[in-house]
């Protein structure tokens, strides 16, 4: 496609930030264009799986703590509504309340499973935060029964943020291959290694089963080595 269409359907500014990287050439722009779209279509599956591996343990040590396996749905009138986290909107049962609505408008019924499945990844990764990590006696911990005994809550929150924000970059379409306006891939490397590091805290067994859908690294040294 020449670079002008292209240009009126992804947006001048959109291109703009691929072609200075680029050295101004328009054909080494584009296929720098099509090189982050590969890098970040490798991390669908492996950010799919860890979201789905997170979710199912911090909910399996939840439902321990309450022992209750609907607390999702439970504590919008407990803990989710502590007079404490007013200051943060009350965002674990604004997000309840959303899910189920939206289960609604769908024609089901109410399951403690399909409100867990209409859950963000932010909605998770906020259990590790400290409003929400203390009115669960922090359970969520947990979840990584294979950390090193020195990393503590708030080593694994600040992981899970930097790994939601760079997810949502992703999911948003925004790129992933610059430092400033240098094409440069490190900052999606290390968030692949981070993966796995957290993935080992979690069940050492699950890094073979996610490598057998990673194909990150490649796209990357395809994209550095053109």
């Amino acid at each position: 496609m020449e670079y002008a269409k292209l240009e009126y359907y992804l947006s001048q500014p959109r291109l703009q930030r691929f072609l200075r990287a680029s050295g101004n050439s328009k054909e080494r722009a584009k296929s720098l264009y099509k090189a982050n779209l590969r890098v970040s279509q490798a991390f669908y599956p492996i950010l799919n799986l860890f979201e789905v591996f997170l979710r199912n343990t911090l909910n399996h040590h939840i439902s321990s703590h309450f022992s209750n396996p609907n607390w999702i749905i439970t504590e919008k009138s407990g803990f989710m509504s502590d007079p404490s986290l007013a200051r943060s909107r009350y965002f674990l049962r604004e997000s309840i309340q959303k899910a189920e609505q939206t289960i609604y408008r769908k024609g089901g019924s109410i399951s403690a499973g399909k409100v867990i499945a209409e859950q963000s990844f932010g909605f998770w990764t906020s259990l590790f935060e400290t409003h929400h990590y203390r009115l669960i006696g922090g359970s969520p911990i947990h979840s990584f029964p294979y950390k090193p005994a020195q990393v503590n809550r708030n080593a694994i929150n600040q992981h899970l943020d930097r790994l939601r924000k760079f997810r949502n970059r992703i999911y948003h379409n925004e790129p992933i291959c610059f430092n400033g306006l240098n094409m440069d891939f490190s900052e999606a490397q290390d968030i692949h290694n981070q993966i796995y590091l957290l993935l080992e805290w979690i069940d050492p067994s699950l890094t073979a089963y996610v490598q057998c859908v990673d194909g990150v690294q490649s796209k990357i040294e395809k994209a550095q080595n053109p």
